[in-house]
């Protein structure tokens, strides 16, 4: 993170801001044109203080996102992912058509402490069909296993990387202290709106 820093003051590394402001715009311009070519993204935030952010963000973006847990394999065993994305839908529809009225009870107790299961791992992904085109990822440390399957498969990442990050293991890597809301919300809000941007170009353009 040498590179990325611009002074050391008291033990404490100040992130040089000129290569933030110049990694977010390379972000920025990123998913504008993957949004004008009708892209899907993916943002990933389970930090507990980010967890809101990250919803209204995506849902703000019409993106997929993950705030609570990433299970391990989540994109690398796609295949298992969507037979349980696909269940989980069957289920909640069941449930909304009133058929679980129709079951024993210990049945019904069975069928929605695995909907319940389903819901807290998958649902903020449960309209997801395919994999994503490009990832978000607002905590390098802490969301490693997410970067890691979106290598193995190839998937263009952005993610914030504090001092203590290693800036290689993003397509790109945008200095940020992923400690405070405020940088977190500033980042976010900005590549959300290049997002909604792009979105615009490509509803015009169809």
């Amino acid at each position: 993170m040498a590179p990325y820093i611009s002074a050391k003051r008291k033990g404490t590394h100040i992130i040089n801001l000129a290569r933030t402001a110049r990694f977010l715009s390379e972000g920025c311009d990123l998913v504008f044109d993957a949004a004008s070519q009708g892209k899907s993204f993916l943002i990933v935030g389970t930090k507990k203080r980010a967890t809101d952010l990250v919803a209204s963000a995506a849902i703000r973006a019409r993106c997929h996102y993950v705030n609570k847990k990433w299970f391990s394999g989540m994109l690398t065993n796609w295949s298992i992912t969507k037979t349980r994305l696909s269940q989980f839908r069957d289920l909640r529809a069941e449930e909304k058509m009133g058929k679980f009225q129709h079951l024993p009870k210990r049945d019904v107790a069975i069928l929605k402490r695995k909907l319940s299961t389903l819901q807290r791992y998958l649902g903020e992904i449960k309209y997801m069909t395919r994999l994503p085109d490009i990832v978000i990822v607002l905590d390098q440390q802490k969301e490693y296993i997410a970067l890691r399957e979106c290598a193995i498969l190839g998937i263009p990442t952005i993610s914030l990387v504090d001092t203590n990050c290693d800036p290689d293991l993003a397509n790109i890597s945008i200095p940020a202290n992923d400690d405070t809301m405020t940088s977190i919300r500033l980042i976010l809000n900005k590549l959300v709106f290049a997002i909604c941007e792009g979105r615009s170009v490509y509803i015009r353009n169809r």
